[in-house]
């Protein structure tokens, strides 16, 4: 590549950077996407239930989650491309165990795997943006950033779905090993290192050790509460081991020289905004991919490419609104996108509510746009809130505090929705069971257990008695998937009212960069930000 190295120059770099990180963030995005898709073929060929593919996606977010600030510091001490390139190499060997999985365990460890690698490369995309960015120009770098992943949230679902149908679930893995090669030369020939050196090299073990035994127990709680029970003593004592565990947390942040969430960035309104908001539009938008993707193949009765292509109004719109939601908050400032942004999602996921057992796509599609716009709105000006509400040399820990509320989001958003979604529509489906002759209690357990709106598998049960049981799987599906949207619908008007008070309204970079901070990085020597 260095017969090209003279197309490189120092005005056109940062767009070039751009590009490269832009390749990298579309792997991790497409899949999240494609796995959505293939959910029912995995389920189907692996044999697992609803909580096993609930692991499959919270395997990947979790570790993200509590993994994302790590990666931010470690890329702000060691070097932001350095950590970079390692995490792609990691999620990109780990897609490929992935694929050659033989069990839903084997898929959800190589999904933990990825998490991790994806955890040291997502902070480095944006930081290395920020870093190569100035304010005025990072709305619509970031608002391309974020283009990008919605181009990757569109052609996921078809991708995926295709791929799915036509060649195998194991082939949605095997996607990322070309764009991950291509991701790290691009990343080694064009992006210059940078750091933070205003920081030591301390890593805070036992506050990730902490942060990861507190939501790992509070999400495995969500997940199997209801096979477990409620009030049973595994489920109560993760609780209490979550909320202990969490107290350790911030009692070690509070003590250690180098917490891995530095609490000065919740002095800025515009940064507790921003994270908040984070949180709730990934909660939202993770459960309804993750439920609609189930619903359009096992009861609307679409194939995987099929319900792919149906995915397509929500992401081409986002793909189209990202770019110019992050022009727009350069203008006004990111408040007012983002309130209209949100309540435009809680419009989509009320309309989601009212889905019934004889809705068809006809009654989805507009839904679909509206969440598509909502997203698009909100995601560009939120990022750019955050990351202008601190000092260029915070970037890494800012954009991995900011990713690990998105990822802790969809993590709950998929867990604590699926707990909603399995405890109604097991209520409903012990009333339609109640009248269901022949069959035992241990039979309407196995079936409720392995409930996703399908066809029962079932062994011994009478064609009759399995038409009956696949109407009372519809009918408890939607009953299911109805709460947890109300639920959705909630916390996104909770989202408009924490952006309409914390986040400001004007300027492009509001309480981004004060003087002293942008002095401070000024200061900083060049040899010092490009260790290699």
């Amino acid at each position: 590549m260095s017969r090209y190295q003279h197309l490189i120059t120092d005005d056109n770099r940062k767009w070039w950077t751009l590009g490269a990180m832009c390749l990298a963030l579309f792997m991790v995005m497409l899949d999240n996407t494609v796995v959505n898709v293939a959910l029912p073929s995995i389920q189907r060929d692996l044999n697992t239930s609803i909580s096993g593919l609930e692991w499959i996606v919270n395997g990947y977010t979790l570790s993200l989650a509590v993994l994302l600030v790590v990666g931010g510091r470690m890329g702000d001490i060691f070097g932001r491309r350095k950590m970079f390139v390692f995490g792609v190499t990691l999620f990109t060997f780990a897609s490929m165990t992935a694929g050659f999985a033989p069990t839903n365990s084997a898929v959800v460890a190589s999904r933990v795997v990825q998490g991790v690698g994806a955890a040291f490369m997502m902070p480095g995309t944006l930081s290395i943006i920020t870093d190569a960015f100035p304010p005025a120009q990072r709305g619509k770098a970031i608002g391309t950033w974020a283009g990008v992943s919605a181009l990757a949230l569109a052609v996921g679902p078809v991708l995926g779905g295709f791929l799915t149908e036509y060649v195998s679930w194991r082939a949605i893995f095997f996607i990322n090993l070309p764009v991950g090669i291509l991701a790290v030369l691009a990343a080694l020939f064009i992006v210059k290192e940078s750091r933070d050196s205003t920081v030591g090299r301390q890593i805070d073990v036992l506050g990730v050790a902490a942060l990861t035994a507190s939501l790992t127990a509070l999400v495995l709680a969500l997940i199997e509460g209801n096979t477990w029970g409620w009030e049973s003593p595994a489920v109560l004592g993760l609780v209490a081991g979550s909320v202990l565990m969490m107290g350790a947390f911030i009692l070690i942040e509070t003590k250690v020289k180098a917490p891995i969430v530095q609490f000065d960035l919740f002095k800025s309104r515009n940064f507790i905004g921003a994270v908040t908001v984070a949180f709730i539009i990934s909660f939202a938008m993770m459960g309804v991919f993750f439920f609609l993707a189930l619903y359009m193949q096992n009861i609307l009765g679409y194939s995987a490419l099929e319900a792919g292509i149906r995915f397509l109004p929500t992401t081409l719109i986002i793909m189209v609104t990202a770019p110019l939601a992050g022009r727009l908050s350069d203008r006004i400032g990111p408040r007012w996108p983002i309130v209209v942004g949100m309540s435009a999602i809680a419009l989509s996921l009320y309309m989601f509510s009212g889905i019934e057992v004889g809705t068809t796509f006809s009654g989805l599609w507009v839904g679909f746009m509206v969440l598509g716009f909502g997203i698009g709105l909100t995601m560009s000006p939120m990022s750019t809130a955050a990351m202008n509400a601190v000092a260029t040399t915070k970037a890494g820990v800012a954009s991995g505090v900011l990713s690990m509320f998105r990822m802790i989001g969809g993590t709950f958003g998929v867990a604590a929705l699926g707990a909603l979604f399995q405890n109604q529509a097991q209520v409903k489906l012990g009333e339609s069971l109640s009248s269901t002759a022949g069959l035992t209690v241990s039979e309407q357990a196995d079936f409720a257990h392995q409930l996703t709106g399908g066809t029962p598998h079932l062994d011994g049960v009478s064609q009759a008695q399995a038409a009956k049981l696949t109407v009372a799987g519809h009918e408890a599906f939607i009953y299911g998937l109805s709460h947890a949207m109300v639920l959705s619908v909630g916390l996104a008007i909770v989202g408009v009212f924490v952006a309409l008070v914390l986040i400001r309204g004007h300027g492009a970079s509001v309480d981004a960069e004060p003087a002293a901070a942008r002095q401070e990085a000024d200061r900083v020597p060049e040899p010092a930000a490009s260790v290699a």
